[in-house]
């Protein structure tokens, strides 16, 4: 069920007033029913898996918890991470490994007859996964106790707002809310909706306009050259962004209402000062597990500078590898990986010889133009990101600067866009303008909480503004039902 859809415009609400009405003791078996369902909308088939994983990690836990030598806790644990990586291995990533094998062994002319499987990729898998692997070697750690409750650990693993994209939660933070006597509070549901309706509109007011262009540039790179190419790559870093950040808005508006607090996965990424900034912005929950759960487990920072260079290229070749079956993804994290290396020591060489002997003035400008620099990089790698294939890919940068057609593209541009950008000038120029429209609420958001000088104002100004984003989804609003981008991670 996808939160753009009028199914879960009839969903949740249903969901919140059964869940407000019902006693407290109850309400685990109406969140695990409704988390349950919302995810059997796709496929019923996906179901298993989950319950597969649900009880691995369950009874491995208990066994953990129960077991007095260290050496058999240890083995729980390798049995619950192996057992949950191999689902995510056979169903996500057989295929681009045998075919990758294939693909090498022809080239040497060896014969390999491994068949491809037909298997149907679960929505949400790797989100649900690194859950509950977080849970297990969080409870091999001593940092949480097992869950004893199973039902209570079920509805931990398959929380509907957050269960196909995100945000990846910590037992420690999510566990013990589903034992909290939650009563209702206005000011608590209406904070929930304020921020669904941000993530609604930036989802099917900007991103959905957004991917109309980008669908048809990067579907048909080959096609393109110069302009083109480029306003699809500019645009493409507004989409997946809106896209990705709009629904975490809504699922953590959406627990916000019932009374659950979901953790933070973005924080103005494209105002990030370098790369490693970035990563600290953008999914934040992504970059923090993988900090705490194999950085740092590799020796984080306390190594030498050869062994740190290769541990951030190992975790950041695994992010890419986990956001996709395909090389683009791991040539994108590859390269993520290599810029934070690259950025660390041009920090320590900037720090030495040019900050000390600044002016605040040109320290400012430098932020600046951090900043922008730092975007420019981010856009540039979504292009492997987004490209369908890797010859995409380097055709597209190969072809960005290549401007041999722009009086022909200009004058399609002014006159007959659809016969070359697959929109017309008013979706070009409404496009425009939204993008210019996030960018200074998002400065505006990170320089002060707009939302809380919102919520000073008098009450006529408040509905003035939530009057003006409903009229902005329904005038402006893309309702073609396009699933977010990051369900197929």
């Amino acid at each position: 069920m996808l939160f753009n859809s009028l199914n879960f415009l009839f969903f949740f609400p249903v969901v919140t007033a059964l869940y407000y009405m019902i006693p407290h003791r109850f309400r685990w078996i109406l969140l695990l029913a409704s988390s349950y369902y919302f995810y059997m909308c796709w496929k019923v088939e996906y179901i298993v898996l989950i319950l597969i994983t649900t009880l691995i990690t369950y009874f491995t836990g208990l066994g953990i918890g129960k077991a007095k030598e260290k050496k058999k806790k240890k083995k729980y644990l390798v049995f619950c991470i192996c057992s949950n990586l191999l689902i995510l291995l056979i169903f996500k990533y057989f295929n681009f490994f045998n075919n990758s094998f294939k693909e090498i062994f022809d080239y040497f002319n060896i014969f390999y007859n491994i068949p491809s499987f037909n298997l149907l990729l679960p929505v949400g898998i790797s989100f649900y996964t690194f859950q509950s692997l977080s849970y297990s070697i969080d409870v091999y750690n001593g940092q949480k106790e097992p869950e004893k409750h199973f039902g209570i650990f079920a509805v931990y693993v398959a929380f509907f707002p957050q269960l196909v994209a995100g945000p990846i939660e910590r037992s420690t933070k999510l566990l013990p809310q589903f034992y909290n006597k939650i009563e209702f509070k206005y000011s608590q549901v209406t904070d929930g909706l304020r921020q669904m309706a941000w993530g609604f509109f930036k989802k099917i007011v900007i991103a959905d306009r957004l991917s109309l262009l980008v669908n048809q540039v990067y579907n048909n790179a080959d096609s393109y050259t110069g302009v083109p190419l480029i306003i699809g790559t500019y645009f493409f870093s507004f989409q997946i962004y809106c896209d990705f950040s709009g629904y975490s808005d809504i699922a953590i508006g959406a627990a916000k209402v019932l009374g659950i607090d979901l953790s933070k996965n973005f924080k103005y990424p494209y105002f990030a000062k370098d790369i490693n900034d970035f990563w600290r912005r953008w999914h934040i929950t992504l970059s923090t597990w993988f900090r705490d759960y194999l950085y740092f487990p590799l020796g984080g920072n306390r190594v030498s500078a050869k062994k740190w260079c290769y541990n951030i290229l190992i975790v950041f070749i695994l992010s890419g590898l986990w956001h996709g079956a395909s090389w683009t993804f791991i040539i994108w994290g590859t390269l993520h990986g290599f810029f934070i290396i690259i950025t660390r020591f041009y920090q320590k060489y900037k720090t030495e010889y040019f900050i000390g002997k600044s002016t605040d003035n040109q320290k400012n400008q430098g932020k600046i133009i951090d900043i922008l620099l730092t975007f420019h990089l981010i856009t540039f790698l979504w292009i492997f990101f987004r490209a369908n294939s890797v010859n995409d890919a380097f055709y597209i940068i190969s072809n960005l600067f290549n401007f041999n057609d722009f009086a022909d593209v200009s004058w399609q541009i002014m006159h007959d866009t659809n016969a070359y950008l697959g929109i017309n000038m008013y979706e070009l120029i409404i496009s425009l303008i939204l993008i210019c429209l996030l960018i200074f609420v998002e400065f505006l958001n990170f320089r002060f909480d707009v939302l809380k000088k919102l919520l000073q104002k008098p009450l006529y100004l408040r509905w003035t503004y939530y009057y003006f984003i409903i009229f902005m989804i329904l005038i402006f609003g893309k309702f073609s039902i396009n699933s977010f981008i990051y369900f197929q991670f």
